[in-house]
C-alpha cells in the first residue's frame, strides 16, 4: 500500500522502499485515511470495547435472557460465505458468535 509523503507516494512496507511521484491529476480517484477517525473503525478483536457499536435486537443472551447486544462483523470464512457476527450482551457482558 502506498501513502502520500509530500509530493511522493511511498510504500508502507519498510522492506520495499518503492516510491513514485505523486500525480495531482488523479488525486480525486484515491481514498485516503488521513481524515478517518476512530468512530469509523469497526473493532472485531475479542477484547474489543463494544459499547457504542451497533446493537442487535434479534438475539437472546444465553446467560441472562436479554434481547439486546452490541455486535461487530468479521469475515472469518471465504469471501463467498457470510460474515460472522460477534455479540456482547448489553446487560451482563456475555460474548458469543452468530453465524448466518
Amino acid at each position: 500500500m502506498m501513502k502520500a509523503d509530500g509530493d511522493r507516494m511511498v510504500c508502507t512496507n519498510d522492506d520495499c522502499g518503492s516510491s513514485s511521484e505523486r500525480d495531482s491529476d488523479l488525486e480525486d480517484e484515491f481514498v485516503t485515511t488521513e481524515s478517518q477517525t476512530d468512530a469509523d473503525v469497526i473493532e472485531s478483536d475479542e477484547n474489543a470495547n463494544f459499547e457504542g457499536k451497533p446493537k442487535a435486537t434479534d438475539v437472546i443472551c444465553d446467560e441472562c435472557g436479554n434481547q439486546e447486544a452490541w455486535y461487530t462483523l468479521k469475515q472469518t470464512a471465504s469471501a463467498d460465505e457470510p460474515p460472522t457476527r460477534f455479540f456482547k450482551c448489553t446487560e451482563c457482558g456475555h460474548r458469543w458468535r452468530g453465524y448466518n
